[in-house]
């Protein structure tokens, strides 16, 4: 499933803040941790350089349980038998709280009056616990703030960044090279953006002058062929009367006609396109297509029995469509005809309508057709057929001018093609 651009980079952006954050948040408690146990220990030292240049060199042996009572978290011991400095975590019951609480301890030894005693001080570590979660969850709250906020300002600036960009592509997917409404590419200070729509517009203005050539050049040159392609056909059909024609030339002069047959009927294809695709048949009326199909039967059907074929009907009477009634004969007469034409020899074509469709079915080649080249004008199952692959092509277009669809499908050896109106 595609994604949007900007979804893409905006779901970068959350993923790397979340990973920032929870990254940081743990390194950042275990930091501070470390600096506070640092701080405490440096505490402790200093309180031990203290001790030792004021109070141990005065100190006298009955004066240890004086001290010890009046310093609560500082006591001078005989059992402990420490050689040098020790920092480590401890853990007392705490009479004033009545709980368990955790120390940073610093043990070392003295000497007073000549014994050997262990000095021993501790700092507790709680109000520093208490202090950096305090610290921790404010940190995570700023960083969680500033990161989602930085997200959703990029957002919502990267939303009015590219909305340009959007406008231009809404331009572009509603431009019909065909079609007489010009593109409005919306204004914008942005440079790259502001090229885009320049080259857009110069590649539209390019290609719409070669289109209108284009078409100019078909419907110029199929309205000139007109009066030469009458003028041979009817110079073929003169000789193929007179009397003195061989059996030789009368094969030749079959053939011509033939090929000049084929080329006047590709000539009226194209000039018909070129006329749908100007909007010459844009007036439309309330027609009644079952009185269509049945004013074209008795012509169609003496096609069908050269093959054979039968034709079966099941018609709605009051079936109507709003249509130019031109394009509307049109469509049924290749309809009638693509179902002759490629139908095998004693085969059957089936005309049914349902609500608001109308579908052709006729016997073919035993196979499905290619979808992908089959409404493409000059497309032929066939190569080596006759036809001019402009059928389908014409049927198609018709459709697209009354917002019709057309949809071909292969079942039971049957080849449908169906219109929705």
């Amino acid at each position: 499933m595609n994604k949007k651009l900007l979804h893409k980079t905006s779901r970068a952006y959350l993923i790397y803040s979340v990973l920032i954050l929870i990254i940081s948040a743990p390194i950042f408690y275990y930091s501070t941790e470390r600096l506070y146990i640092k701080e405490a220990d440096d505490t402790l030292l200093l309180h031990k350089k203290e001790f030792l240049n004021y109070s141990a060199s005065t100190l006298k042996y009955e004066d240890i349980s004086v001290w010890n009572r009046f310093n609560r978290n500082a006591k001078i011991e005989s059992v402990k038998q420490v050689t040098n400095d020790t920092l480590f975590f401890s853990s007392y019951y705490d009479t004033l709280d009545a709980e368990i609480e955790p120390y940073r301890e610093l043990n070392f030894p003295i000497s007073i009056q000549g014994k050997p005693y262990t000095y021993s001080e501790r700092i507790n570590l709680v109000e520093t616990e208490d202090l950096l979660k305090n610290i921790a969850i404010l940190f995570f709250a700023i960083i969680s703030i500033l990161l989602f906020g930085l997200f959703f300002i990029t957002k919502k600036l990267s939303l009015n960044l590219w909305k340009p960009f959007y406008k231009t592509l809404q331009q572009i997917e509603s431009f019909e090279i065909d079609k007489t409404k010009q593109s409005d590419f919306v204004e914008t200070d942005v440079e790259e953006f502001s090229r885009l729509n320049t080259s857009i517009q110069k590649l539209i203005e390019r290609n719409t002058v070669i289109y209108k050539s284009q078409k100019e050049f078909i419907e110029n040159a199929a309205h000139e062929l007109q009066t030469p392609l009458a003028v041979f056909q009817a110079k073929i059909d003169t000789l193929i009367q007179r009397s003195d024609v061989t059996q030789e030339q009368s094969e030749i002069l079959v053939s011509l006609n033939e090929n000049v047959s084929r080329l006047n009927r590709l000539n009226k294809n194209l000039l018909l396109l070129s006329k749908m695709e100007n909007d010459s048949y844009s007036d439309k009326q309330t027609i009644s297509l079952s009185n269509y199909i049945q004013k074209n039967l008795d012509f169609f059907t003496e096609q069908a029995k050269a093959k054979s074929l039968i034709i079966k009907m099941e018609l709605q009477k009051d079936f109507e469509i709003k249509s130019n009634p031109v394009l509307a004969e049109v469509l049924i007469s290749n309809l009638f005809l693509n179902a002759i034409k490629h139908n095998i020899e004693g085969g059957q074509i089936s005309i049914a309508m349902q609500e608001n469709k109308l579908v052709f079915s006729n016997r073919g080649q035993p196979s499905p057709l290619n979808t992908d080249k089959l409404f493409k004008r000059f497309s032929k199952s066939n190569p080596s057929e006759q036809g001019t692959g402009l059928g389908l092509s014409i049927v198609n277009k018709i459709a697209d001018i009354n917002n019709w669809t057309v949809a071909y499908n292969y079942e039971n050896n049957l080849h449908s093609f169906s219109i929705l109106f």
